[in-house]
């Protein structure tokens, strides 16, 4: 059996141009799909599954593990740069969809089997619209809890926010006070037994991601996301030694030696490494396999296309420490036209069955990929007050 081409179908949602990914095989009808979706840097990474095909065409797509030391090792540079980390991930989540049909297996069979009944997922705000969960405005309060209320009648038991503004490295009480409104209005409006998230987006500095992360401390927050920069890791131990909230970050650490150093400093409770990003199932297993020694909770990061959630799912399924899985749902509104799905949503609850169909489960249809060709995402910029540059 041997590899014969890689393809990319570029599919444009508004926010991203999600990047399926085909790995072709010289057996007829056999072919696995993965995706590797980067916003605002589609063409970099079409390009660079490109170079990496030629890497891999001929070789036996079943030497899933050989493959991915090639992608990783191989043309000098490692292969843990954002671009060439999704790509390596997409081309790995086809091997393992083409493992899974080659056995007649869903992909969590592969690796031991389920180890749980069901995975339970959660909701942006909006269910992922792009003008609900980015755009409203942190000072509205009432607008999150409205959102709120929204999200457990479509059935979530936990959903995620951004009720965080944008802060210079220092700033004052204001910001502080408007992040508490927020929460507030949502705890208010869902009561106690639904879970809230709250995504910083790395937006914070360590003194301004401790100061909020202090702040919101009495509304019980599930976890906190992303108090500040990744690459701060002392500054995210910090934040997470100084409160009983759980601290997640992990989404932008592409390798395991990434995760290592956050997991030594103590620096997280919940890992969101993202398996688009980090390499795939290949590089996530490892990841998951050293949360599992740290007692870290595994939560992936997942707002981009549906093979990405489909993956984020079916690894779920292996993962004894996995707790919940992200979801977007309304992000466009013909998501559900562009894939067929082997998993089971219950809407009470929104928890996941599992996919009993081999590899992912799942079907693009490539005519409808085609409806949506590539557009430029729309820009996403943040500009403090005086006109300097924040993060988005």
């Amino acid at each position: 059996m041997k590899i014969t081409g890689i393809e990319t179908l570029v599919c444009h949602a508004r926010m991203r141009n999600w990047i399926f990914v085909k790995v072709l095989t010289d057996q007829p009808g056999l072919f696995g799909w993965g995706e590797a979706t980067l916003e605002w840097h589609t063409r970099s990474v079409v390009s660079a599954i490109e170079d990496l095909s030629q890497l891999l065409i001929g070789e036996d797509p079943r030497r899933v593990e050989y493959l991915w030391q090639m992608m990783y090792r191989q043309h000098f540079w490692h292969g843990h740069g954002i671009t060439r980390a999704t790509a390596i991930a997409g081309i790995d989540l086809a091997l393992w969809d083409i493992m899974g049909k080659v056995t007649n297996m869903p992909c969590s069979m592969l690796w031991g089997g389920p180890v749980r009944d069901y995975v339970r997922t959660y909701s942006h705000l909006g269910g992922g619209k792009m003008e609900d969960f980015y755009e409203t405005a942190a000072d509205d309060a009432k607008r999150f809890g409205d959102l709120a209320r929204k999200a457990v009648a479509d059935g979530f038991t936990a959903f995620k926010s951004m009720a965080v503004p944008p802060t210079m490295p220092l700033e004052g009480l204001k910001p502080i006070k408007t992040a508490v409104a927020a929460v507030e209005a949502m705890r208010e409006a869902v009561g106690d037994s639904i879970d809230i998230m709250v995504d910083c987006h790395a937006r914070p500095s360590p003194a301004m991601g401790l100061q909020f992360a202090k702040a919101l401390e009495p509304y019980g927050l599930y976890f906190f996301e992303e108090p500040c920069w990744p690459e701060s890791v002392d500054g995210l131990a910090a934040i997470q030694a100084a409160v009983s909230t759980p601290i997640a970050t992990g989404e932008r650490v592409t390798h395991l030696a990434g995760f290592r150093d956050l997991f030594a400093a103590r620096a997280l409770s919940v890992c969101q490494l993202d398996i688009t990003h980090c390499g795939g199932f290949t590089e996530a297993r490892r990841v998951a396999a050293l949360a599992e020694a740290y007692r870290i909770s595994l939560a992936p990061h997942n707002p981009q296309g549906p093979v990405s959630t489909a993956a984020s799912l079916e690894f779920g399924f292996s993962q004894p420490s996995y707790i919940i899985c992200e979801t977007v749902h309304g992000d466009v509104p013909w998501r559900e036209d562009v894939v067929q799905e082997g998993f089971v949503t219950e809407k009470e609850g929104r928890i996941v069955r599992p996919n009993k169909k081999p590899g992912l489960g799942i079907t693009i249809n490539e005519a409808e990929v085609r409806k949506h060709p590539f557009q430029q995402e729309l820009p996403q910029r943040v500009y403090y007050k005086d006109g300097s540059i924040g993060d988005w």
